[in-house]
């Protein structure tokens, strides 16, 4: 949660944000490469546990009927806030004519919950075996084109080709037809909806004694990560960006690791998933106690962080511009898909670091009281938020 803070914290803040892919190794810095790369690590494991979390749901008796209507109704608000609260809180404007959504990883997670509300009744097995086939085999589809147009002589995507962009390949949709506000599909959801499967089946290795489970944890961990290392020194297939030798033994190690997020990639998915495991192995029933308790605050509360980081990291980078008189009109429009509109906009990393941090310490005391309300607690709403 709080990696992911740091990500659009330099959405916001850093000068280079939108000029360029900060993974582009032609362009990018070892630092500038490795506070892009290091938040990877964040969609797969929110979407991934959220299926986790939702097998825990079963181990705590709930019924699945129950946790079928959950998931169902929990998916659909999901997707509601992404089209509505969420544009607005990122972009801090309502130019919907514009730009209407921006569909991330709140989309995402909503409709594979609603996939997810339909694979529950399946065996384990089975709901395991459809979310590793999706995310195995999805690259199989990275040379299909799907072409069609909303008109003759027009360049806007039709019918099924907006369907693709949902399904496979990120790009522009319009909904209300070509003259009306866009839609930019950033999370297709095909490989998520199999991340949040495989999430679930992993679940059921938490009815495992506390031994038998990190032992699990850790072989299954290793051996993703392995087939990572393997599979990307092959260059074959796993991603559509392959890697090359670079001019100095860093950008080679950097090309090596700039594996593709939209849609995340099979390797992109081994590669912040198989460490992860090994965290999780690691992190079993440790104490919660110091450093780890501050931690387990933002976890406690996920989407309520999430919506108000965007809110804070947008408004410090406001606060900050306006301080060091820098540009500001940039962080009124659409900040995520456009470079900023006047030159000495934005700050070097060593502020967006700090903002960072700023950022996460104001966010405390805030999410301390809503998580210390959710155990209080138990209103039917508050497990929506």
């Amino acid at each position: 949660m709080v990696i992911m803070m740091l990500d659009h914290t330099r959405d916001f803040l850093h000068f280079q944000a939108t000029l360029f892919d900060a993974t582009d190794v032609a362009r990018t810095t070892p630092m500038l490469f490795f506070t892009r790369w290091i938040t990877h690590f964040c969609a797969p494991l929110f979407v991934f546990l959220a299926g986790t979390g939702s097998y825990f749901q079963t181990l705590r008796g709930k019924p699945k009927p129950a946790l079928s209507r959950f998931l169902l109704t929990r998916g659909l608000w999901l997707i509601f806030l992404e089209l509505t609260v969420l544009r607005v809180v990122i972009f801090f404007n309502f130019d919907v004519l514009t730009l209407a959504s921006l569909l991330q990883v709140i989309w995402a997670i909503g409709w594979s919950m609603i996939v997810l509300a339909g694979l529950i009744y399946l065996p384990v097995a089975a709901i395991a075996g459809i979310g590793i086939a999706m995310i195995a085999l999805h690259n199989l589809l990275d040379g299909v084109t799907v072409t069609s147009w909303a008109g003759p002589g027009t360049p806007i995507p039709g019918f099924w080709a907006s369907v693709w962009h949902v399904l496979h390949v990120p790009g522009f949709i319009f909904p209300f037809g070509p003259d009306g506000p866009k839609v930019f599909a950033l999370y297709p959801l095909i490989p998520w909806i199999g991340v949040m499967a495989a999430g679930y089946a992993l679940g059921s290795v938490y009815r495992l004694d506390a031994d038998a489970r990190r032992r699990y944890l850790v072989r299954t961990g290793l051996l993703l990560t392995a087939g990572f290392i393997v599979l990307r020194a092959i260059n074959v297939y796993g991603d559509p960006s392959h890697w090359s030798s670079q001019d100095t033994p860093v950008k080679t190690v950097l090309s090596f690791l700039a594996v593709s997020k939209y849609p995340p990639s099979l390797l992109f998915l081994l590669m912040t998933i198989g460490p992860a495991l090994l965290f999780l192995a690691w992190a079993d029933e440790k104490p919660a106690d110091g450093w780890r308790k501050f931690f387990i605050t933002y976890g406690r509360v996920p989407l309520f962080f999430y919506v108000l980081q965007w809110i804070v990291a947008h408004t410090i980078a406001i606060v900050a511009s306006v301080i060091a008189g820098k540009p500001t009109d940039h962080l009124f429009g659409n900040i995520v898909l456009e470079p900023p509109a006047k030159p000495g906009a934005g700050f070097g990393l060593v502020t967006v670091y700090a903002m960072w941090a700023l950022g996460v310490l104001l966010l405390y005391p805030l999410c301390k009281w809503y998580a210390d309300l959710k155990a209080r607690r138990r209103d039917w709403w508050l497990s929506y938020l």
